[in-house]
């Protein structure tokens, strides 16, 4: 047990909620509750601050931020009469930097908080459901009136034939190495793919990224083929629409075979990563017995409220295989936990959310795409703007990316923003208020926009709709 459990207290008495879960979701709901006037015991198994502070959004930000700067150096050629260099001398050191920024935040925003909440109670062991419903942590009974399930997911690992023989990496270990392979082949191209590829290839690793789908599938195939075309730019080497055949381990390399369209093509790399998605943590929870059902991923299937098959069992956060987002995690663990202790009056919305994937450029956007869309059968416009039209990035000298925007063709009112630029997620935002409030094309058009800036964008993206902004002078409104 960890010096900031409370494990050496009896887990005795009533509680009003007991959280399962001990990462962002687990303490929102839990910290919540508590403000709710509940009792309650917080439940943490493995490292206590779950995914995004331990091995998801702060190290990685972290390396992907380090990367960036060996880029831009590279880059200032792009302004005459400017040179620049850099390069990795110690990624050790690199590494172990991230690392205590990584151990910081956990101990500020995880562990030091639990002394301020003296209506909860922290306790480690692995929980589970007996069929009749009852909780137990390590087999000891708990009584606890309401239950929130947070307990997150993990690296799911694909059916590749003979990839239990292989020592692969998961995004948790490939964020932790101190040595730089000298190649590394990234199974899997949706966003953890896309960002770890990135750090490497800058950090001057050979770095393969392959998919069945290609970059980004579910993104805006603008955003996918232009962000493709960038990464090949950097050296990395793409190979998508294929099937998998089977990997092995072989003379301290690894070998991947697959089928395209031309037949077998091997490719070997001295490390593989498997970034292919990530799969709830159910299985040790006992569910399914106890009369909680799944969803076809193996989440804990909510409605609304975010309430479970089973009365009085809730969940919350990445662990319902849905919007797998650590602010949506803490939201929905804040509706649960209300709504556990009152009258479940509170509804999970996400209709307006707003994504970042930290690729460089970065990839933002919210609402529906255009496909989404058209499966609704709305009447669609679209206005796509090339970021060589948007001032400050040609005063930058980056005219990479692009502004996609989805209208609704009858009434004019955004219904969808996708962004590929350097400063995308600094954007993203205020597109998500302009579709929030139901704002039209022509409304957030007419807007005032700050002069230079790369949300200026998102008004000469409008503006595209009914006219060719090449013919706007340059502060023209």
């Amino acid at each position: 047990m960890s010096d900031y459990s409370d494990s050496d207290k009896l887990i005795e008495g009533a509680y009003d909620v007991a959280v399962i879960g001990a990462g962002s979701a687990g303490f929102s709901a839990a910290i919540t509750a508590a403000d709710e006037g509940a009792k309650v015991i917080l439940i943490g198994h493995g490292t206590i601050g779950g995914t995004c502070v331990n091995v998801g959004c702060v190290p990685s930000k972290a390396l992907i931020r380090a990367a960036e700067t060996l880029h831009v150096a590279s880059a200032a050629e792009r302004f005459n009469g400017i040179e620049a260099t850099a390069r990795v001398t110690d990624w050790q050191a690199l590494v172990r930097q991230k690392q205590e920024l990584v151990d910081d935040l956990r101990q500020a925003k995880y562990v030091d908080i639990l002394p301020a909440y003296a209506a909860v109670t922290y306790v480690e062991g692995q929980a589970s459901f007996s069929d009749d419903g009852t909780l137990s942590v390590n087999d000891e009974p708990i009584d606890a009136g309401k239950i929130i399930v947070a307990t997150g997911t993990r690296p799911a690992i694909p059916s590749i034939r003979g990839i239990e023989n292989v020592p692969y990496l998961t995004s948790t270990e490939a964020l932790e190495l101190e040595i730089l392979p000298q190649s590394l082949l990234v199974i899997g191209a949706g966003y953890i793919g896309c960002e770890i590829a990135q750090i490497f290839a800058r950090a001057g690793v050979n770095v393969t990224l392959i998919s069945r789908r290609g970059v980004l599938p579910e993104a805006e195939p603008e955003i996918s083929e232009a962000l493709s075309q960038y990464f090949r730019d950097e050296g990395i080497n793409l190979v998508d629409g294929i099937t998998y055949d089977h990997i092995e381990a072989k003379n301290s390399s690894i070998v991947l075979s697959v089928h395209n369209k031309d037949g077998i093509k091997k490719i070997t790399a001295d490390k593989v990563l498997i970034a292919t998605g990530r799969t709830p943590n159910t299985e040790q929870l006992n569910l399914t017995t106890a009369g909680i059902e799944l969803t076809g991923n193996n989440g804990v299937k909510v409605d609304a409220q975010m309430r479970s098959s089973r009365a009085n069992v809730y969940a919350a956060g990445d662990v319902t295989g849905r919007d797998q987002f650590v602010y949506m995690a803490a939201y929905g663990a804040k509706i649960a936990a209300k709504n556990a202790m009152n009258s479940n009056s509170l509804a999970y919305d996400n209709s307006i959310v707003p994504a970042v994937v930290f690729t460089d450029p970065q990839v933002a956007s919210v609402g529906l795409t255009e496909a989404e869309a058209r499966n609704q059968e709305i009447e669609v416009r679209t206005s796509v703007l090339t970021m060589d039209n948007v001032p400050r990035a040609l005063a930058a000298r980056d005219t990479r990316g692009l502004i996609k925007l989805i209208a609704d063709g009858e009434t004019g009112k955004l219904i969808g923003a996708h962004i590929l630029a350097p400063e995308g997620s600094d954007t993203i935002q205020t597109a998500a208020l302009a579709i929030k409030t139901g704002m039209t094309y022509e409304e957030l058009g007419a807007m005032i926009f700050p002069y230079l800036t790369t949300v200026e964008g998102l008004k000469l993206a409008a503006q595209t709709f009914d006219m060719d902004v090449k013919k706007l002078s340059c502060c023209a409104g």
